[in-house]
């Protein structure tokens, strides 16, 4: 019914920047929050960074200030630009969308990830 899609992942060096960007696709009615999360190995899924509908962001206080989410300028699309990426941002990103499919079903929906990899 949903699909979220993210691209942009990659390797780059640290102090480098990437950009991400996820897709949302499917029965949307409307889209309450798309989020950013990461895993890097070994270690706890976590939120970096939230947009609401109406443009409020949150970020993880190891990305603010470097990180930015926005919304893309297709509709149902985020981005997250990553700068002055260090070693320990290396993880998989996950693209999360809390959304309506209509005015009574809500649901929480996933992509399936995208590896970052900050390396000399």
């Amino acid at each position: 019914q949903v699909q979220l899609v993210e691209s942009g992942g990659g390797l780059v060096q640290p102090g480098g920047s990437l950009r991400l960007s996820c897709a949302a696709s499917g029965s949307i009615f409307s889209i309450n929050t798309m989020n950013w999360y990461r895993q890097a190995p070994g270690k706890q899924r976590e939120l970096v960074a939230r947009i609401t509908s109406g443009g409020n962001t949150n970020y993880a206080p190891s990305v603010k200030g470097r990180f930015t989410i926005a919304r893309g300028n297709a509709k149902n699309t985020v981005d997250l630009q990553m700068n002055s990426l260090k070693p320990e941002d290396t993880a998989d990103y996950y693209c999360n969308a809390d959304l309506w499919l209509d005015s009574f079903r809500r649901g929480t929906y996933w992509g399936q990830g995208t590896q970052v990899t900050v390396s000399s």
